[in-house]
Order: C-alpha cells, then structure tokens, then sequence
C-alpha cells in the first residue's frame, strides 16, 4: 500500500485494468511472463501534467517538499527540480533533518538517517559513509515523509503546499491530504490507485530504476514545459 489507504475495493482485474489505462501494460491477465511495456504517450501525457502543477505552484511562489525511495537513480532528476523551484522563489522545506526513522523491512525493524540532500530527502543507514554523499536506501515506505511532515506541522515554518516524489512519499503525503505529484513503475500500483481515488495529483509512468542520467531529458522536458530555469 506504501500509505495509501484506498476506499474503493480492488480487485486483480480491477488493478490489471487500471495499469493497463494508466501505463499501457497489457489488459490481458494471462499474460504472466515476459518484460512489461509503458506507453511512452502516456508518460508524455502524464509528465506535462506534472509540470504544469510545477508551473503553478512556482507562479505563487509556493513552499514544496521533495523526496525520493529512489536515490541512486532519481535524485539529480528531482534536485533539478528543487533548484528550479528555488530560483523561481519557491520555499524547498527539509523538515526533520536527520532525525530517526524506524522502518519495518524484511529483514527486521531498521533505523535510518532522515536526511536532505540537494533539497531532496531520503534516508541512509546510520553508518553510511559521507554524510551529503548521493547514495541512500531503497524504500516504499511512508514513514518518511510522515516523519517530515510531522517535524513541519511542529515547527514554525510552512507545510508543503506540494509533495513531489515516488513511493511512500506521494501516497504517504497524497493519503494526509497533501497536493501530491510523483514517478512510478508498473510494479507500484499503489500510486496510480491513489490517483484514480484522487488522493494523488499526477504520477507519471515511468520505468524508475534505470541509469540516472537518463532522466535527463525528462528533465529537460519537464522544466521547459513548466517554464522554470535549468
């Protein structure tokens, strides 16, 4: 669920239908094997969606919160966009700076490092080498953001007035009734079901863990059709 929370009941047709209209994976439910295929038209159609919520909340100068379970391979896309936003008198929040965060995996309870990196968070073991270095854990958890979003509402500073990310971050946000915007491959449903819920704004499907420059044009692209600066 990576925090959301749905009120609709989905079923495996339900689901496989719903990717099959949001990514162009196939409708087919005895397809079982093989590589899966996202529509680049959709992820063109989604990605200006989410720039134009870029767009708008860089017009009133608006406060944002972004974080990725991605880092190794989605970080330079989304500090691309914090430095963007900056520039254009947006407020980029690092709520909870290294504090704790206690997370269930399958490999036990582990406690992680909350930390910003290029405006971006994510989370680190405790013992990670170089604190600031772009190297961070793989996560779907909401905790995260959770953690983040508590330490903002505690504090004197602003709340998000958008969330932009992948994973727990976006539906962990998007659940809490935070504007919400994200990336997400065809293996987490849980976004797209928050979206067709509507308790996420924009996701764009993408395949999330290749080479991290090639995000890049992705990049490009997004900033061009927000009108924001590289």
């Amino acid at each position: 669920m990576i925090g959301i929370d749905p009120e609709w009941s989905w079923e495996v047709p339900d689901l496989i239908g719903l990717m099959a209209d949001k990514c162009g994976v196939s409708a087919d439910p005895r397809c079982r094997s093989g590589h899966d295929v996202i529509d680049p038209e959709r992820t063109l159609v989604a990605l200006d969606a989410f720039a134009d919520r870029l767009g708008a909340v860089a017009e009133r100068g608006g406060s944002v919160l972004l974080g990725t379970g991605h880092p190794h391979r989605l970080l330079g896309f989304y500090a691309a966009l914090a430095d963007a936003l900056s520039a254009a008198g947006c407020t980029v929040l690092t709520p909870a700076h290294g504090h704790c965060v206690d997370i269930t995996t399958r490999f036990g309870l582990r406690t992680y490092n909350l930390e910003y990196v290029r405006g971006v968070a994510l989370v680190r073991e405790p013992d990670a080498n170089g604190s600031g270095c772009e190297t961070g854990a793989h996560t779907h958890s909401p905790l995260p953001v959770r953690t983040a979003l508590a330490a903002a509402a505690e504090g004197d500073g602003p709340l998000p007035e958008l969330v932009i990310g992948d994973h727990g971050w976006v539906c962990g946000a998007g659940q809490l009734g935070f504007e919400a915007i994200g990336l997400a491959d065809t293996d987490d449903p849980a976004l797209f079901v928050g979206e067709a819920e509507g308790a996420v704004s924009v996701v764009v499907p993408l395949d999330d863990a290749v080479r991290s420059d090639y995000y890049r044009p992705l990049t490009r692209y997004v900033l061009n059709r927000a009108c924001l600066p590289q």
